[in-house]
C-alpha cells in the first residue's frame, strides 16, 4: 500500500534547500547521470540541432506588439542574438520579407556589458507620449524582475530614473513623473504567496520609501494592485486587494483619495472602455430578479453603474457546447472570441444607441484555431489577428472592423504534414462526462508511439496550434500527438474548470484517465506505446497518473511540476493556488488533497513506468523541491525516475533557445525510447543519499 508521509516526517525535506550544498550535490549528481544516459546519441543531437533550428528560423513571423504610437514592437532572439533585441519597425516595412528593424535594446550586449545573466520578461510604455518605458529584466527566467525606466528616445537607461532592485515587482504609469509600485518595501511588505501586499504612489526624484501609500492589503491575499487608465477623457485610477487566485476586491481611485467600491462579484472579471464596463461572471449572479448564469459576458455604463443603476446587457451567455474563451476593444467595437467545442469563432459588437449590433469577424479562416493578437483601442479599429493549426503555420492579418484583411506574415512550415489529419474524439469520464480530445498524426498507421498531454487547471483552456517542435521531433518520426481537453481547464468556460477544483479535483484526473483508455479502445495506441508530458499543474496531472493509473502508461515525462499537495503552499507562490486546490493545513481539505498528491502515494509494490522529471533552480513559482523529493522517493522505492534540473530558466525550466532546444529534446528523446524500446527491467532500488548529521530515519526502506 502507499506510504503517507506527515509534513513532519517527510525525509526528503532537505531537498527544499535551493542552494544548500549537499541538496546542490544530489542535483548536479541526477543531471549527470540523465545526462550521461540520455544525450549520448546522434539521434539525440540531430534531434537537438532540428529544434534549435525551429527556435532560430530567421523567417519565422516576428510577432508584433502595438503601443499606440504606430510603430510594430517585438522582441526577437535567434543563434546570433540568443539573449534577443527589443525593436521596432513602421508597418511598411513590417509588410517587407526582411523589414528594416530600429533596435531599442541589444539584452546579449547589456548582459555582457555588466555581466549579468538577463531574461527579458516585459515592458511597460509610458502613454500618451510613448518616450519613456519601465523595462523588466530577471536574472536567468525567474518571475523576480530588475525594473529600469528607459528612454525610448536616446535609447538608453534613464540615470536616476525609476528603478527597483530584484523583486516580484508590479509597476504602472500614472504620468511622466508619477509611478504606481508593488515590491518588497521590506518586512511585512509582502504577502505570504510572496507577491506585494502595499501599493504606493512614486514621484520621481524621491526616494521610494517616503513614496505615499495607495493601497495595502492583508498578509493572507494574494496581492495588491493599482492601475492607472490613462484614456483621453476617461482617464482613471484602479486599486484592489486579490483575495485568491479567482476573487478580487476593487475600488475606483478618486483624485482626492476616496475608495469607490466597483461593485461586481468578487470572483468576476471585468473591464472598463471609455464609458463602458464589461462583466464575466464566473458564478452565478442574480440582478434585479435575473440570474445570469456563470460565464455570462454583460455590458454596463460606468458611470451609471458605480451610481447604483444596474441595467445590464447580456452580450454573451454560454451553452453546453460554447464558451467565452476573451474579448478584444477597438476605438469603437468590441471582438468576442467564443470556442464551440474547442473551435474558435469570433465576431463584432458595435453599441448603436438602442443597443448592440453583432456580425462576424472579416478575414477569420473557417477551420483554423484564430485569435486576436493585439487592437489599438486609443486610436483605431484595427486588428492584428493570427490564425494557425495543428497542421497549419500560423497566418498573421492585418484587418480593420468593417473593412479589408490583408496577411501580413506567415509561418514557415517546419515538418512535412503530408498523410497527417487532426481528428477529435470524445472518451467518457468515470461520471459520464465526455471529454473532448484532439488526435494529430496518421489515421492509417497502426498503433504506435503516442504523446498525450493535458493541463486541466486554473480555467486555462488547450487549443490547436502549429508546434514547429513536437512537429519536427514527434510527428515527423511517425508518433501521434494527442491533446486532452479536461475539466479543470476553461475549455467550456467555468463550470468546466469549477467541476475539478478543491474537493472535486479527481474529475479531471478521471477524465485524463479515461482519454488514456480511449485511445487504447479505437486502436490508436497501447499502454506500453502511450506516454504523458505535462509541466506545472499539467506536471501535477501527469504525477497523478503516475501514481494512480501507471497501467495505462509506457512512461511519463513531468516539467516543473507540482507533486508535494502537503507542503505546496509553503514553498514559494504556492500559498497563491489554494482556491484551486485547497488548504492543507484544514484536515477537510488534507483528508481530499492526500489520496492523490503524488509525492505521498508513490509505492514500491507497484510496477510504474519510466519517469523524466525536469525543473529550474531558477524557478522561483513552482519550488524545485517538488521534482527533487519526488525523484529521491522514487528512487527509494526501485523505480526507474531521471532527473534534470537546469540551473536557470525559471517556470520555463529554460532562459534561450539553445536551453529550450536542450530540454525539448531530452523530452522526446526520452519518450521515444521508452515506448519503442525493449520491454523494462525492474531496477534494484536506490538510495537517494542523505547529508550528515541528518535525524535518524532520513533514509528509509518500504
Amino acid at each position: 500500500m502507499a506510504t503517507l508521509i506527515d509534513e513532519g516526517d517527510d525525509p526528503y525535506l532537505w531537498l527544499e534547500d535551493l542552494d544548500g550544498a549537499n541538496a546542490a550535490g544530489w542535483v548536479r549528481d541526477r543531471n549527470a547521470e540523465t545526462i550521461a544516459a540520455l544525450t549520448g546519441s546522434e539521434r539525440f543531437a540531430a534531434l537537438r540541432g532540428e529544434i534549435r533550428q525551429v527556435l532560430d528560423a530567421a523567417d519565422r513571423i516576428p510577432w508584433p506588439g502595438w503601443r499606440g504610437d504606430q510603430f510594430y514592437y517585438g522582441f526577437w532572439t535567434d543563434a546570433t542574438h540568443p539573449r534577443g533585441l527589443w525593436r521596432r519597425t513602421t508597418l511598411d516595412q513590417y509588410r517587407r520579407p526582411e523589414p528594416e528593424w530600429d533596435v531599442l535594446l541589444d539584452l546579449d550586449a547589456l548582459a555582457a556589458e555588466e555581466g549579468e545573466n538577463w531574461v527579458w520578461q516585459q515592458v511597460t510604455v509610458l502613454r500618451p507620449g510613448y518616450q519613456r518605458c519601465l523595462i523588466s529584466l530577471s536574472r536567468g527566467g525567474a518571475d523576480a524582475v530588475v525594473v529600469r525606466e528607459f528612454d525610448l528616445v536616446r535609447r538608453a537607461f534613464v540615470e536616476d530614473g525609476f528603478t527597483l532592485p530584484e523583486a516580484k515587482s508590479d509597476v504602472c504609469w500614472i504620468d511622466a513623473d508619477h509611478i504606481y509600485v508593488g515590491t518588497d518595501f521590506g518586512p511585512g511588505s509582502l504577502t505570504t504567496s510572496g507577491y506585494p501586499r502595499v501599493v504606493r504612489r512614486w514621484r520621481r526624484g524621491t526616494p521610494l520609501a517616503e513614496a505615499a501609500v495607495v493601497h495595502e492589503g492583508h498578509p493572507d491575499d494574494v496581492g495588491v494592485y493599482a492601475s492607472h487608465d490613462p484614456t483621453p477623457g476617461f482617464e482613471r485610477d484602479f486599486v484592489g486587494r486579490g483575495l485568491d487566485f479567482y476573487r478580487t476586491e476593487n475600488h475606483l481611485l478618486t483624485a482626492g483619495g476616496e475608495l469607490v467600491r466597483i461593485d461586481v462579484p468578487e470572483d468576476a472579471n471585468w473591464d472598463v472602455h471609455r464609458e463602458w464596463l464589461l462583466i464575466r461572471v464566473r458564478s452565478p449572479w442574480t440582478v434585479d430578479g435575473v440570474t445570469h448564469p456563470a460565464g455570462t459576458l454583460l455590458v454596463t455604463r460606468f458611470d451609471a453603474f458605480l451610481a447604483g443603476g444596474r441595467e445590464l446587457a447580456v452580450l454573451f451567455r454560454p451553452d453546453d457546447r460554447t464558451a467565452l474563451s476573451g474579448w478584444a476593444w477597438t476605438r469603437h467595437h468590441l471582438i468576442l472570441a467564443t470556442l464551440v467545442d474547442v473551435r474558435s469563432r469570433l465576431e463584432v459588437l458595435t453599441p448603436d444607441g438602442t443597443g448592440w449590433r453583432r456580425g462576424p469577424l472579416a478575414g477569420v479562416p473557417a477551420d483554423d484555431h484564430s485569435q486576436i493578437v493585439k487592437t489599438d483601442p486609443d486610436h483605431s479599429d484595427d486588428y492584428l489577428l493570427a490564425a494557425e493549426g495543428f497542421l497549419r503555420p500560423a497566418t498573421l492579418r492585418l484587418g480593420q472592423v468593417g473593412g479589408a484583411t490583408e496577411t501580413l506574415k506567415r509561418e514557415p512550415v517546419f515538418f512535412d504534414a503530408a498523410g497527417l489529419t487532426v481528428r477529435q474524439f470524445f472518451a467518457t469520464s468515470a461520471d459520464g462526462t465526455r471529454v473532448p480530445y484532439f488526435v494529430v498524426g496518421d489515421p492509417a498507421a497502426p498503433a504506435g508511439p503516442t504523446l498525450l498531454t493535458g493541463y486541466g487547471g486554473y480555467e486555462h483552456a488547450l487549443t490547436p496550434g502549429y508546434d514547429g517542435m513536437t512537429g519536427c521531433g514527434w510527428l515527423a518520426r511517425g508518433g501521434t500527438y494527442v491533446v486532452a481537453n479536461i475539466r479543470g481547464g476553461g475549455e467550456y468556460g467555468p463550470r468546466w474548470h469549477r467541476a475539478a477544483i478543491r474537493e472535486n479535483r479527481l474529475r479531471a484526473y478521471e477524465d485524463f484517465a479515461a482519454v488514456a483508455a480511449d485511445l487504447v479502445t479505437r486502436g490508436l495506441t497501447t499502454p506500453a506505446q502511450l506516454g504523458v508530458e505535462g509541466g506545472s499543474n499539467g506536471g501535477l496531472l501527469v504525477g497523478v497518473m503516475l501514481t494512480r493509473w501507471p497501467e495505462l502508461f509506457g512512461a511519463v515525462v513531468a516539467t516543473v511540476p507540482v507533486l508535494d499537495m502537503r507542503r505546496y503552499h509553503r514553498l514559494l507562490a504556492g500559498a497563491s493556488w489554494m482556491a484551486e486546490y485547497g488548504d492543507p493545513d484544514q484536515p477537510k481539505d488534507w483528508a481530499y488533497l492526500r489520496e492523490y498528491s503524488p509525492y505521498h502515494n508513490v509505492r514500491g509494490d507497484r510496477p510504474y513506468p519510466p519517469v523524466l522529471l525536469i525543473t529550474s533552480t531558477r524557478d522561483d513559482r513552482v519550488h524545485p523541491g517538488h521534482a527533487r523529493k519526488m525523484a529521491a522517493r522514487l528512487r527509494e522505492h526501485g523505480h526507474e525516475v531521471a532527473y534534470y534540473e537546469n540551473v536557470e530558466g525559471g517556470h520555463g525550466a529554460a532562459a534561450n533557445n539553445e536551453q529550450r532546444a536542450f530540454v525539448w529534446a531530452l523530452t522526446l528523446e526520452f519518450l521515444w525510447r521508452k515506448l519503442t524500446g525493449p520491454a523494462r527491467q525492474p531496477l534494484p532500488r536506490q538510495a537517494s543519499p542523505v547529508p550528515e548529521g541528518a535525524p535518524d530515519g532520513r533514509r528509509i526502506w518500504r
